[in-house]
């Protein structure tokens, strides 16, 4: 039998199977017996250890996963939350249902949200099983332990337990939630192990059953032969050893030459990067910078940032994204209005021109760093929805002095507008995670349209290629910085749409490279338009899969 869901990575592995553990049962709804102030001390107890635990483990990880975990330990920080479960406890109410009741009003207030706040719903959930695992005395829900190498099945991962796994022991992941771009793909790409999420039946399968996980073909083979596994373990090495090959730059078997660029979150993780081959950034996010602070950051201590990002690429093209805030990451100084529907609100470009002299001190701030090195030095606006708008963002940042100015496509409008935007742009970006959302009117952190959040879907690749076609007409660079680039069968299919470029997390560059080194320029192109005729998003990727 065979499941089916979206791959991470071209990674293969075989063995047993074993499953999460449920979540930890809801507390019982009754009165409080203890003493209220005696409750209340318990639960802050609870909430002070658990945060603590998590900063640990986010040092222990580092990397992504360490912003990840440190958000979560700052959740359980939180001063509101606090005052709820205390409110509630003085109520009437247990420590424990406290605890759970103020964190699921919080979570429904933030799934509301959507965007970036939605996705912090899931992480707050993770935190709320924690303290009451604390507060009951009990091991939180976690990784199974085992003597034996084994493939890890759950509805979800926790970032705590994905950041935490020990890879000598926990071969592959398989969840039956989640798309490309939720919390376990991302670290699972980062950790570069084998996953696939979003399986539909996953939770049918009965612990130590024999599997074999590709997620290089999105499929899980259940009950799997002896002859199964030998051919998936052979495929393994050879997939091992093309991941493993000198570092070159990225190009076709033809030679025809597609940088691969890193998604990078601040200039430390530029070290890594490079050590792994990024031919510069692809796209630099700024946010790091303003959403701890309660004012803007001044010029001066942007400068600061950014000459250290320049300086780690010397002649290398740098592109960094302008504050993609607004509704969806709420800044005082931006726009903390509240918004029923924040990922269609007043966000990243819009927010920046009713605010324009935050966008002013940013791009002054880059044109600084950009005169005080010799990296080449682009930059884009987020969330750009036509000519207009680009036109806006464009002629202010080559006013202010920016040598390279574009504009990010994550708005439908925009690649259907694509070649005005493009006769006065430097160059384009494809977001394909919001480009999808968009697309699919589908929340992409939102677990129940999880299934909408698939780029290779025709209608996206469809855009892409509007995109592209514009591009090769206007000789307009057109690059990919959205989670799809790491996707190594489907980034053959971008370049055979017209980008020119691939933006990714620096871990998937050596899948990438390698598998753009299996096929021609027009076996690209040739790819690309089998997959366009797909119906589906599965049907696209079984066409376009070389």
């Amino acid at each position: 039998m065979e499941l089916h869901g979206i791959g991470v990575g071209r990674g293969i592995a075989a063995g047993p199977l074993k499953r999460m553990p449920e979540p930890l049962a809801e507390p019982a709804d009754v009165a409080r017996t203890a003493d209220a102030e005696v409750e209340i001390a318990v639960a802050r107890e609870a909430l002070a250890a658990v945060g603590a635990w998590l900063r640990e483990r986010g040092i222990a990880a580092g990397g992504e996963a360490k912003d990840v975990l440190d958000a979560q330990a700052l959740m359980a920080a939180d001063p509101t939350l606090a005052k709820d479960i205390a409110a509630r406890i003085t109520a009437g109410t247990t420590a424990e249902r406290a605890v759970f009741d103020a964190f699921a009003s919080f979570q429904k207030l933030l799934e509301g949200m959507g965007g970036y706040m939605g996705e912090r719903a899931t992480d707050l959930a993770d935190v709320a099983q924690r303290v009451i695992a604390r507060l009951r005395g009990v091991a939180a829900p976690g990784v199974p332990e085992s003597d034996q190498p084994f493939i890890l099945v759950a509805h979800d991962l926790a970032p705590a337990d994905t950041a935490l796994l020990d890879f000598t022991k926990v071969l592959g992941l398989i969840t039956r939630d989640g798309g490309p771009t939720s919390h376990t793909a991302i670290l699972a790409r980062s950790k570069s192990i084998p996953a696939i999420v979003g399986v539909v039946g996953a939770d049918a399968l009965v612990e130590n059953t024999v599997i074999v996980l590709d997620a290089g073909t999105n499929t899980v083979i259940v009950d799997a032969s002896d002859t199964e596994v030998a051919d998936a373990l052979q495929r393994r090495e050879a997939w091992l050893t093309a991941s493993n090959a000198p570092i070159t730059d990225g190009a076709l078997k033809d030679g025809y030459l597609v940088p691969l660029l890193a998604n990078l979150g601040s200039a430390t993780e530029a070290a890594e990067a490079i050590a792994l081959g990024a031919e510069g950034v692809g796209l630099f996010r700024t946010e790091f910078l303003f959403l701890d602070a309660l004012l803007a950051p001044t010029v001066a201590h942007q400068e600061e940032q950014y000459t250290a990002l320049l300086e780690a690429f010397p002649g290398k093209k740098v592109v960094v994204r302008a504050l993609d805030a607004g509704a969806d990451k709420p800044l005082s100084f931006l726009n903390d209005a509240h918004e029923e529907n924040p990922a269609l609100g007043l966000r990243g470009l819009r927010a920046l021109r009713v605010n324009e002299h935050i966008l002013r001190d940013q791009l002054t701030a880059l044109v600084n760093a950009q005169n005080k090195t010799t990296a080449d030095l682009w930059v884009m606006a987020p969330m750009v929805s036509d000519a207009e708008e680009s036109d806006y963002f464009v002629e202010l940042a080559r006013e202010l002095g920016i040598n390279v100015a574009g504009v990010m496509a994550e708005v439908p409008s925009l690649a259907l507008m694509a070649e005005q935007v493009m006769v006065n742009s430097d160059f384009v970006s494809i977001g394909t995670n919001d480009l999808t959302q968009y697309t699919m009117a589908a929340d992409r952190m939102l677990g129940t349209v999880a299934s909408y959040q698939d780029p290779w879907h025709p209608a996206v690749l469809r855009l892409i290629k509007q995109l592209g076609v514009a591009g090769a007409l206007l000789d307009c660079p057109v690059g990919v910085c959205g989670e799809a680039a790491a996707d190594a069968n489907l980034a053959i299919v971008l370049v055979g749409l017209g980008a020119t470029s691939l933006s990714m997390t620096p871990a998937a560059f050596a899948d990438v490279r390698a598998a753009l080194l299996t096929v021609t320029l027009p076996e690209a192109q040739a790819l690309a338009a089998k997959a366009l005729t797909g119906r589906t998003a599965a049907e696209s990727r079984v066409l376009g899969t070389a």
